[in-house]
């Protein structure tokens, strides 16, 4: 795995409109930026504080909650720019609909209908968005460390939405606000909130930027993390990400200790040169109706999707009772909306 991306400092923010301002969150204090780096740019998971990941969680529970009417205008005229280099449905749907929800304007620019195609830079197709007013910046690219590129030479605030095998910080909030919600646990969050809780992420851990933010954050709140795969998707320097993770080749004993099992795509696009057996990973891996009620019959079942039903899960789990699929691509969309919020409001949720 590529290692983290330099956390993003802080920088004087751009003003609210007045429109907005009455409904928006009262922004706090920043400190003057060192790199350049907007304040509201999220880059990885570990630049946020559990403060700052409770206010974000708060946000987001308030937009959730209240009628589209009333934040409708929250981002009334902002101008924000998609910037993805690889295919998205979840991701890029749910980051275009938050900020229309907030009353923004998007652009959607990809890979395949730019000038990107014919050999843009990531930093010239920044500074062309820049000057055509975008005043935000969500991008999805194949090389790690790219937002933090962009954002240093924008200035603007950048979200990352996965660079690479690197991270998915967004990501990582959402599965964070789900596993909240259907363990009953508050979303004011600190380093006690998941005690006693485990989470086995299994899978294609060398590949899943959505398992390395998960276990950037989530042994921060209290909770232990196993990772769970064959040795080619999970070499053993992945239990050195954080403290309180842990590596188990056995699915059964790793679904026995937990009470969240999130599955991982097998990605095949990343797999040239390796010699994976999907049969034998289905046998070994695969979460299905008999292995979860044998061994973790009240394990909440998660997926970042997209899933290959049949082969990392069944479609009996994936659509049964224990499954918050669904529910972590709502809670994407209110988490995108905070974010949105906070990237546009001086670095504050």
């Amino acid at each position: 795995m590529s290692p983290a991306t330099k956390s993003a400092s802080k920088s004087a923010p751009k003003s609210v409109p007045k429109k907005a301002a009455a409904q928006s969150p009262q922004p706090k204090a920043t400190t003057p930026p060192a790199d350049g780096i907007h304040p509201g740019s999220l880059l990885s998971i570990t630049q946020l504080s559990l403060e700052e990941v409770s206010n974000i969680l708060a946000l987001a529970e308030r937009l959730a909650g209240e009628p589209l009417s009333k934040h409708a205008t929250l981002l009334e005229n902002r101008k924000l720019a998609l910037l993805f280099y690889e295919s998205s449905t979840r991701t890029r749907t749910s980051f275009e609909l938050a900020a229309k929800s907030l009353g923004a304007m998007t652009t959607l620019v990809s890979d395949k209908s730019s000038s990107i195609e014919k050999g843009e830079s990531l930093k010239d197709t920044g500074l062309t968005l820049r000057a055509l007013g975008a005043e935000c910046i969500i991008l999805r690219h194949n090389a790690s460390g790219s937002p933090y590129l962009l954002a240093k030479h924008t200035g603007l605030p950048v979200l990352n939405a996965g660079d690479g095998m690197h991270e998915h910080p967004s990501q990582a909030l959402l599965d964070l606000r789900t596993i909240l919600s259907r363990l009953g646990k508050k979303q004011a969050v600190t380093e006690t909130t998941l005690d006693g809780i485990t989470v086995c992420i299994t899978g294609d851990i060398l590949h899943s930027r959505v398992a390395r933010s998960n276990a950037l954050l989530l042994p921060r709140l209290g909770a232990k993390v196993i990772l769970c795969g064959p040795q080619q998707l999970l070499p053993p320097e992945a239990v050195d990400l954080s403290p309180g993770i842990t590596l188990e080749r056995d699915f059964d004993k790793a679904l026995q200790q937990s009470q969240v099992a999130m599955m991982l795509r097998i990605q095949k696009e990343r797999l040239a040169g390796m010699q994976i057996d999907l049969a034998d990973y289905q046998k070994q891996y695969q979460l299905n109706e008999d292995r979860y009620f044998k061994h973790a019959p009240n394990a909440v079942v998660m997926h970042p999707g997209p899933m290959i039903r049949g082969l990392e899960i069944t479609a009996d789990i994936a659509d049964g009772p224990s499954s918050a699929i669904e529910e972590q691509v709502r809670n994407g969309l209110a988490i995108r909306m905070a974010l949105l919020a906070r990237a546009l409001n001086g670095g504050a949720a």
